[in-house]
């Protein structure tokens, strides 16, 4: 399913976010990941469950961090994506500007914030993830993320390449697995599980090669549902999102 879109700038996050607790333990992130793999998917796409499902056999991997970042555009279809957001919509956009094309469908995924591919077609994940470990940049900052307490801790090392120097440091709010009992649309009667879902985005800071580090309160990023939490360190800015240099993830219960 493809369709060009109203681009709207992305808007910052400011619902007030419930608090979890959390026993004052640390939990390590999952170490050195070779990828991140952003599905922009819709519950109103007949062609989306297959790749819903790839993401999550993806996220049973250590070594990639895979992301349902559902998208709004489909919505007048019959059925209104119950976990969609306008800012998901923009990211895709962005990507596509970025890249100088039209590009922008369902499901689509982006890998490593440097090609993409059919969500549905795992081969060609797979290949994009290898092609996009050629470059010297992509992933090459090591991250790390802890739980301690009610507070992530996100660590950003130095780069080693003067050519990776500056980036963008963001958090997200994960719902590990999410079910979904579609009533009208293109999958009607269904119940499809969404996996690893962008629940919130929050910028933590701006990394300029050097080694940084931040503190983020549990309470700014947790709500209903969430259960785990990703870091990513992207070259260029929200609006002209570029290469990811390095990422982290880890569970919060």
């Amino acid at each position: 399913m493809t369709a060009m879109m109203a681009y709207n700038c992305i808007s910052r996050w400011s619902s007030a976010l419930g608090i979890c607790a959390i026993v004052a333990i640390i939990r390590p992130a999952h170490a050195d990941p070779r990828a991140v793999v952003e599905l922009f998917t819709s519950q109103g796409c007949s062609s989306c469950p297959p790749a819903d499902k790839i993401i999550g056999d993806l996220a049973k991997d250590p070594n990639v961090i895979a992301l349902s970042m559902p998208i709004d555009y489909w919505d007048y279809l019959g059925w209104k994506d119950t976990l969609a957001d306008s800012r998901f919509s923009a990211r895709q956009k962005a990507y596509s500007h970025m890249r100088g094309d039209r590009d922008v469908y369902t499901p689509q995924a982006v890998i490593n914030g440097s090609a993409h591919v059919i969500g549905s077609d795992r081969a060609s994940i797979e290949s994009a993830i290898k092609d996009t470990e050629k470059s010297g940049a992509v992933m090459s900052v090591p991250v790390t993320m802890t739980l301690t307490g009610k507070q992530i801790n996100v660590s950003v090392a130095a780069s080693k390449s003067p050519a990776v120097s500056r980036g963008e440091v963001w958090i997200c709010s994960i719902s590990k697995s999410v079910p979904i009992s579609i009533a009208r649309g293109e999958n009607r009667g269904h119940e499809i599980t969404y996996h690893n879902v962008v629940r919130n985005l929050l910028k933590v800071g701006d990394w300029n090669g050097s080694s940084g580090s931040w503190t983020v309160p549990l309470e700014n990023i947790t709500r209903d549902g969430v259960d785990a939490a990703a870091v990513y360190v992207q070259d260029g800015n929200r609006d002209k999102p570029g290469p990811m240099l390095g990422a982290a993830f880890t569970s919060l219960h």
